[in-house]
């Protein structure tokens, strides 16, 4: 049995202390680790980021934490991607050229086009608070049973990104935004593995709502 509710993967390139905040504030017990069997030894991972993609997954295979990170989602183990984190559980990302991500949500990740808006050129970036919404999808039940239960459409949230994911099957988007006239998957979600282009532990008290549910998740997992 863990002695830790979350593994925190830290390989250099994550928002680690203010999502460790988060959990603690929600009564989860963190370890920051890039120890693979500390990572297999939880009973949920987080796997945070920001910066380039190719750049984050050669410290993931430099730290060997590939395959441990595909075994915590194949044994069922909850686990939470974050911003660039998302973007890692997908297929591939154009981002500087072609990069292999860890493949557990089929799927890539694309720069936003070059947009206007009012005769002006759309900041990419995108950096501020966004709102997110329920996709059609979801059907009757709505974010009901996921992380996201509890916090209602049009709650915002704070994003920093220049790309956006793609699942290849609309059932895995668990929510959407709108960015000029794109529409992105700002949620996903895939059976264990959910996951967030913005940032819940920016998010204000909306933001906890994720990190609450994520606690429960744990233990209805651990209860199982």
């Amino acid at each position: 049995m863990s002695d830790i509710d979350v593994a925190i993967i830290d390989y250099g390139l994550g928002n680690l202390f203010s999502i460790k905040h988060a959990c603690e504030h929600v009564g989860m017990s963190v370890e920051i680790t890039h120890d693979a069997k500390r990572v297999l030894a939880a009973r949920a991972v987080i796997l945070p980021g920001v910066g380039a993609f190719g750049d984050a997954m050669n410290a993931l295979r430099r730290l060997d934490l590939v395959v441990p990170i595909r075994d915590v989602a194949d044994r069922g183990t909850p686990l939470l991607g974050i911003c660039l984190g998302q973007q890692l559980l997908f297929t591939e990302s154009e981002e500087f050229g072609c990069h292999k991500g860890l493949d557990l949500i089929p799927g890539t990740v694309r720069y936003f086009p070059v947009q206007q808006m009012a005769g002006r050129m759309l900041k990419v970036p995108q950096v501020g608070w966004n709102t997110i919404e329920l996709p059609l999808s979801r059907g009757a039940a709505g974010w009901s049973g996921s992380l996201l239960e509890g916090v209602s459409p049009g709650a915002d949230m704070y994003f920093v990104h220049s790309c956006h994911v793609v699942p290849e099957n609309s059932n895995a988007v668990l929510s959407q935004t709108t960015y000029g006239d794109v529409i992105f998957c700002s949620g996903s979600m895939l059976g264990n593995i959910t996951a967030f282009q913005f940032h819940p532990e920016r998010s204000g008290v909306v933001g906890l709502q994720i990190y609450t549910n994520f606690a429960r998740q744990i233990h209805s997992a651990e209860a199982a």
